[in-house]
């Protein structure tokens, strides 16, 4: 059983983690150039967060549509369009003589991602076994972490070289080889079989309410915390004066013991069950967020932030597993756009919050406001997760 399962692994290698990792590393590469080339085109700040911004008004914009698209063209083609449509929106992002042209490419850039991104789960939900699903959705957050770790050293690297356009076309060759990657690997049905019926993402959503309201609700509790780490350590660096350099080693660091643990979280998922997991991880994100706030230098940054890329790491692909448990059979590509789609708005509504935090009652209750959510969040996955989800489940 364990060579079969290393086996159905590896078989996912080419069609899916090697794509997925060589794609987000190009889009990871690109998000930090988009201030900087918003405000060469004459952006002031406020304008040029409004355009970094644009991508993830793509990702939402296109994560319902992108359900039907799968389901008439297949997971295969999916991500083979989405690959190369995203190489042509970093062209436009590139060569853009203004600030709408650019609005549109980095728009286009996060619809990509959405389809992409959808493609994929959507494959593992689909052809993955359950006892294995676990480890194969870890992974795939694998990708997503390592490629968010390479995609800004590549950038610094090229700028470093001297000319920032290389950013755009390097992003654009990895785009374009993450979808010839993808058209080596063999043929899947057009569209997904389980979607041939057609069902209406509005009908799925309201079916599936109870799922949607409970666990999907939790995940996105989840997501918000994860995203108030990315953007709060380095805000809370800036707060407490720390050097931009020793921020950005102190925050490298914990994003290297975040990428070491991966892999552990799909098996401590495939073993004990997603409760194992999932509890511990909300609990301890919590907690390290109510620490945040009481740590005054670097050194104290340094151990929460380390504690934070533990509890992290031990949930390491955690949402995509929950949702792919949790879609029905008949639809799970509907299912999981909705999904998504209270994901990646729960992402969206990170940097308000702690923005209005900030502005108001302080940054620090704003962790400590992010915090509660968290433990509410393992609570609620306490409560819904069960040992194991079986099929007969769905």
């Amino acid at each position: 059983m364990a060579k079969t399962n290393r086996k159905l692994l590896r078989e996912l290698v080419v069609p899916v983690f090697l794509p997925s990792l060589v794609f987000s590393t190009g889009e990871n590469a690109l998000i930090p150039m988009i201030p900087a080339s918003a405000q060469a085109h004459g952006a002031n700040l406020a304008m040029a967060s409004i355009i970094a911004g644009m991508i993830m008004v793509g990702t939402l914009l296109a994560d319902i549509p992108a359900s039907k698209l799968i389901g008439l063209i297949g997971e295969r083609r999916g991500m083979l369009y989405a690959a190369f449509a995203a190489a042509v929106g970093l062209a436009i992002t590139g060569l853009a003589p203004n600030l709408w042209v650019m609005a549109l490419g980095v728009t286009i850039l996060g619809a990509c991602a959405a389809v992409f991104g959808l493609a994929r789960h959507t494959y593992i939900a689909e052809n993955v076994p359950y006892e294995v699903r676990a480890r194969a959705l870890s992974l795939l957050g694998g990708m997503f972490r390592v490629g968010a770790f390479l995609g800004p050293l590549l950038t610094g690297a090229l700028i470093g070289m001297g000319d920032i356009n290389w950013v755009y076309w390097v992003a654009f060759t990895l785009c374009v080889a993450a979808g010839v990657l993808v058209f080596t690997t063999k043929k899947d049905a057009t569209g997904l079989a389980s979607n041939q019926k057609r069902h209406s993402t509005w009908h799925i959503t309201k079916r599936e309410w109870n799922k949607l309201s409970t666990l999907g609700v939790a995940s996105s509790f989840l997501a918000i915390v994860r995203t108030a780490r990315i953007i709060g350590l380095p805000l809370w660096a800036l707060y407490l004066h720390i050097n931009p350099g020793t921020a950005a080693l102190i925050i490298g660091v914990a994003a290297g013991l975040d990428v070491a643990l991966f892999y552990t979280s799909g098996q401590v998922m495939d073993r004990w069950g997603r409760r194992a997991a999932a509890v511990p991880t909300m609990t301890l994100l919590g907690i390290t967020m109510f620490l945040l706030p009481l740590t005054h230098d670097a050194w104290g940054m340094l151990w929460v932030g380390l504690a934070m890329s533990l509890a992290n790491g031990l949930g390491s692909g955690l949402i995509m597993v929950i949702g792919a448990d949790l879609a029905p059979a008949d639809a799970r590509g509907e299912f999981l756009a909705a999904f998504r789609l209270m994901i990646d708005g729960s992402t969206a509504t990170t940097a308000p919050i702690l923005s209005i935090a900030t502005a108001t009652v302080g940054l620090g209750f704003g962790f400590v406001f992010v915090g509660a959510i968290s433990i509410f969040g393992a609570l609620i996955m306490n409560r819904h997760v069960p040992r194991f989800i079986t099929h007969t489940r769905k």
